[in-house]
């Protein structure tokens, strides 16, 4: 079983922004250390509580600091940018960090309205213009212009030794479909999706073999998970991710991830109580064993080749020893 890391730099109650920027350098060096095969951050604008709008620059930092672990963003969000500028960037950092680099691809704004206006325009005509961008992005990469394109005599510069490797990140079919009609491998996040999992990876499976049957897909699938030594400290530190979800969605507080006590002595709503127990159907919670195990249950469900964790505690700490935790239990087999 292949473990990667999805960092979304949340910032914790008592931190500050630089803070928990330099906890995912530190996320990732341990990353490193430990075997996880990747590590990737992702893209938010203007969104309390989370760090990183640029995974781009932080990239540019964590692979200094690391050496054989893959790094990329989780992911750029392409209606945003024009291809050609992300092929750059990309091909930037897979020159400097030789092999190492992955390119995930998003279609989400990542922020609110008046955030994306101010980033790119009219965002909604920019994702009707996504297959458009994500078709010329690989071309870029691909060096396959028609010789008549206006683009054929330019190129990305520098052009690496190993080119990024471009994902699919998404939610839905939809981004399915897309991965595998450009014979994209597929990343489904299924942390922050209600959808038909098995469906959707069904479908991605059966497109890709429809367009390449001599090529075999590839799917990592993203998971929320928090380990620690016992059930019940995975659990406590489990509160405070239910109550910085809550405060999220009503838009109380400052958006920081608030501590296991905050979480404790708040006073939820009984419907706040329900919606905690609807999230924890999309949480792993448990001691090295008990996350093993549900792990290799959605593994016989899913058949997928890699499983992401996204782990959000209070504690940087807490976050950490989660990782090393299951790279113990399971990494230390394979």
């Amino acid at each position: 079983m292949k473990l990667s890391i999805l960092d979304q730099s949340p910032i914790s109650t008592g931190k500050t922004p630089r803070d928990a920027l330099n906890a995912s350098v530190d996320l990732a060096r341990l990353g490193d250390e430990l075997g996880y095969t990747r590590y990737w951050i992702a893209e938010h604008h203007d969104f309390s509580g989370l760090a990183c709008p640029n995974p781009d620059v932080m990239l540019g930092m964590i692979g200094s600091r690391t050496e054989r672990i893959r790094i990329g963003a989780g992911a750029v969000l392409l209606p945003h940018y024009t291809p050609f500028r992300v092929a750059e960037t990309y091909n930037l950092l897979a020159t400097l960090y030789s092999g190492r680099i992955d390119l995930g691809i998003g279609r989400a704004p990542g922020g609110s309205a008046e955030a994306s206006i101010a980033l790119s325009g009219d965002f909604l005509e920019n994702v009707r213009q996504m297959p458009d961008k994500l078709d010329e992005l690989l071309r870029f990469f691909r060096h396959n212009f028609a010789e008549d394109d206006m683009y054929a005599k330019i190129s990305p510069t520098p052009i690496p030794e190993f080119s990024p490797q471009p994902w699919m990140l998404g939610t839905s079919e939809k981004s399915a479909i897309a991965a595998a009609e450009n014979g994209l491998p597929y990343t489904f996040g299924k942390f922050m999706s209600d959808q038909d999992g098995p469906s959707i990876i069904k479908t991605y499976n059966e497109k890709f073999a429809e367009k390449y049957p001599d090529r075999s897909p590839k799917i990592i699938m993203t998971v929320s998970v928090i380990c620690a030594e016992t059930t019940e400290e995975a659990w406590d530190l489990a509160t405070s991710t239910g109550l910085w979800s809550i405060q999220r969605d009503k838009g109380e507080g400052d958006g920081k991830v608030p501590t296991v006590s905050e979480a404790k002595n708040y006073a939820y709503s009984d419907e706040e109580k329900e919606k905690i127990q609807g999230m924890r159907q999309n949480l792993i919670v448990g001691n090295p064993k008990e996350v093993k195990q549900q792990l290799e249950q959605l593994q016989a469900v899913y058949h997928v080749d890699e499983w992401m964790l996204v782990t959000i505690t209070h504690s940087y700490e807490a976050r950490k020893k989660s990782y090393e935790l299951l790279a113990k239990e399971i990494l230390s087999d394979s």
